[in-house]
């Protein structure tokens, strides 16, 4: 139940209503726990393959294996580092930039090609579009 009071202003001579609000309900909170999980955890089994022999290395040889080198492929040392990089021989870098150069080149040559023809076709190609509908009235 809302109360209005009016309060009358002095100076304008004008009654202002204000409402009393009743005193608000207490709620009672939800206390909500964390939730909680039971993580499932195993110890990993390891089986080793039947057939496990070791290997016999000579004396002074380090275990590290070098990968053998694909054909096509050279290996070339990156500056500030002791890394390698395998790059492709330069027989095939060479054909592979000839046919980006050649399939970039053919490309904007049709396309030059394509918009002055659809240019020079285009009056051509409204004018006989015209004579084609002016006949067709004359004959309808």
């Amino acid at each position: 139940m809302l109360l209005v009071n009016y309060a009358r202003n002095k100076k304008l001579n004008v009654e202002i209503p204000t409402i009393i609000l009743p005193d608000p309900i207490p709620l009672k909170t939800i206390s909500i726990p964390l939730p909680t999980a039971d993580v499932p955890s195993y110890t990993p089994m390891v089986v080793p393959p039947s057939n496990l022999q070791t290997e016999e290395e000579p004396e002074g040889t380090t275990s590290e294996k070098e990968e053998p080198e694909a054909p096509g492929m050279r290996q070339i040392d990156i500056p500030f580092t002791d890394k390698q990089m395998p790059v492709p021989e330069t027989e095939i870098l060479v054909t592979a930039t000839t046919t980006a150069v050649v399939s970039v080149a053919a490309t904007l040559t049709a396309t030059a090609a394509f918009k002055y023809v659809v240019t020079a076709m285009k009056p051509i190609l409204k004018t006989t579009w015209k004579k084609i509908s002016q006949s067709r009235k004359k004959d309808s």
